[in-house]
């Protein structure tokens, strides 16, 4: 435990060295997939990349609570039941089949999408917290910015083996149902004042949105 808080303190004490270090990270994870010869090692990588941005966050979150641990807990198994009732029946998202790339599955749903779903819905509202606003206008702003990462990541996951859609065609209800699962994801962290100010959580959106914006960019004006 006194060897986990130190680690904590140290970082906390250099967040401009993390910053460089997670810019840097996802500039070598852009290269990495754009290379013909290292893209099937790269792509493989996502969960680490995953677990790593949650653990960097960790680090940075202020006075963990039982009542946090709690609610990220719910996060993670509703996202994660959500996603399985979903590539199962077809029934929330539509017809879809998750690939590879997300590492090891349970009822044909990675582990790690639970996981996904607490990161983006934490550094989404963090980020809208910012504006200084109401409650409800930061729940939408965020679950809003998790659409626009929707949005772009559809277009690039059959690309990176993550997940693929019957017919290639990404339905409308998928969309619909991020959105109101981000809305209830955030809703909850707001409604518990959870703190999500957290200095590190602009830096993890804006490295993600960045890296799959080159990303499709790159393979959308590739011949």
């Amino acid at each position: 435990m006194n060897f986990t808080r130190k680690i904590v303190n140290y970082l906390q004490h250099r967040f401009k060295w993390v910053a460089v270090f997670f810019i840097v990270f996802y500039v070598v994870g852009v290269t990495g997939m754009l290379l013909n010869e290292t893209f099937p090692v790269f792509k493989k990588l996502i969960p680490g990349a995953i677990l790593l941005s949650v653990f960097a966050l960790a680090a940075f979150h202020q006075h963990v609570q039982k009542k946090e641990l709690v609610l990220f807990a719910a996060i993670y198994i509703l996202g994660f039941l959500a996603e399985m009732i979903g590539v199962n029946t077809g029934l929330i998202f539509g017809n879809y089949r998750y690939g590879e790339s997300l590492g090891i599955k349970l009822f044909n749903t990675p582990l790690i999408i639970g996981i996904n779903w607490l990161l983006l819905s934490y550094i989404s509202l963090s980020v809208a917290t910012k504006l200084k606003t109401n409650g409800a206008v930061q729940i939408i702003l965020a679950s809003f910015i998790m659409l626009v990462y929707d949005v772009i990541i559809e277009q690039l996951a059959p690309v990176l083996d993550m997940w693929s859609w019957a017919d290639n065609k990404v339905p409308v209800k998928n969309y619909l149902a991020w959105f109101v699962l981000a809305l209830l994801f955030n809703a909850g962290l707001r409604l518990f004042s959870i703190k999500t100010n957290n200095k590190l959580a602009p830096v993890l959106l804006a490295c993600q949105l960045v890296f799959f914006s080159v990303l499709l960019l790159t393979f959308k004006l590739s011949p």
